[in-house]
């Protein structure tokens, strides 16, 4: 093969984006325990079969083509935007029960409180942030997760693409996060400020210059840091446990080669690949949450303030069981609507396992 030919090819891994199709599309295959590349099929061992190939069919949309980042962006903004509205009541009790333990002392009594005090329609409070908000953070950190991954994965090679291919997921992801968390941190402000202060604001639109007013536009920003805490490790666990569980769904769980499973069957386990990361990203980016919700409640506080009142064991703990619960659910439909939205534009579902092609040396 010609060097300048095959400098030309994508280096990204076949296996980080694997077809829906039902029929075989030749994708190369890795070697399992090899640094030698062969292409499924015939054993040839080949450095150049070790990228993802761009459908060539009339009408498809080519991988890393604007058009591909163009659907992830859009595809990200359907699974963040909606699905964290959707959680809106749950997510009320969980930032009041931050700020006002004394109060709001458990999930139920939460409810129960917010019911009383505000009515059914109080549990949507602050609903016009939460979606405008997720919606431009989810538009960043797909879109950008998807640049991200093919970016270090050019730089890293084939061979060591493959190799540490979990620091390639965490490193595109946390990259994604920054550019994210700087679109949310506004919507995130009011948000919490009109679901935590009774009377403040009815939502984001009186709220957001109400807000500004006090706090000058630079108060916008002021959660920013502990947001970067916060969402940063999230996602880094999401994406990177998102994949690697599909992968031994795929590889354990189910006996028939992704590439031949049902468009459905693949969303679902993208369902429950997500539900699973969700767990795992809940526990890791709760102490950070919970500065969130208490510097955002009340002007001029400090992370020490918040660690003065909260004790390391509240900021850990406090609020921790409905927030499982609320991101478990909210990351496996985020990555069912992703992927289903992928799947619809004829675009692989994220996730594969690597099958090993038996040696015949």
């Amino acid at each position: 093969m010609d060097v300048s030919e095959k400098s030309r090819r994508p280096l990204v891994p076949g296996y980080l984006y694997s077809s829906v199709a039902s029929r075989p599309l030749g994708l190369e295959r890795m070697i399992s325990g090899s640094s030698r590349i062969s292409k499924a099929g015939n054993g040839d061992a080949s450095m150049g079969s070790f990228v993802a190939q761009a459908p060539s069919e009339p009408g498809k949309i080519e991988l890393y083509s604007p058009m591909y980042y163009a659907v992830c962006t859009v595809s990200g903004i359907a699974s963040c935007g909606p699905t964290h509205t959707a959680v809106t009541p749950l997510d009320l009790v969980k930032c009041n029960m931050q700020i006002d333990p004394a109060k709001y002392k458990s999930i139920t009594s939460g409810f129960g409180v917010l019911l009383k005090e505000q009515g059914v329609r109080g549990f949507f409070r602050g609903w016009v942030p939460t979606l405008l908000g997720y919606s431009a953070q989810g538009a960043c950190k797909y879109g950008f997760y998807e640049f991200f991954k093919k970016y270090y994965s050019d730089i890293a090679g084939p061979e060591y693409a493959a190799k540490y291919k979990t620091l390639i997921y965490l490193a595109g992801s946390a990259s994604a996060e920054v550019i994210a968390d700087v679109a949310l941190c506004p919507f995130e402000a009011v948000k919490v400020r009109v679901q935590t202060q009774p009377g403040f604001a009815r939502g984001l639109s009186d709220g957001f210059p109400k807000f500004v007013r006090s706090e000058g536009a630079l108060g916008l920003y002021k959660g920013l840091v502990p947001l970067w805490g916060r969402q940063i490790p999230y996602t880094m666990m999401k994406f990177a446990s998102f994949e690697n569980t599909v992968e031994m769904i795929y590889k354990y769980a189910i006996p028939t080669p992704k590439e031949q499973c049902s468009q459905s069957l693949q969303v679902g386990v993208s369902v429950v690949g997500g539900y699973i990361a969700g767990v795992f990203c809940a526990i890791v980016s709760h102490p950070a949450d919970n500065l969130v919700s208490f510097l955002n409640n009340a002007k001029g506080t400090t992370v020490a303030d918040a660690v003065k009142r909260l004790g390391l064991w509240g900021l850990c703990t406090r609020g921790l069981p409905l927030r499982i619960v609320m991101i478990g659910t909210l990351t496996g439909a985020q990555w069912g609507i992703y992927d289903a939205c992928k799947v619809m534009t004829g675009l692989p579902t994220t996730g594969s396992v690597a099958a090993a092609v038996p040696s015949t040396a």
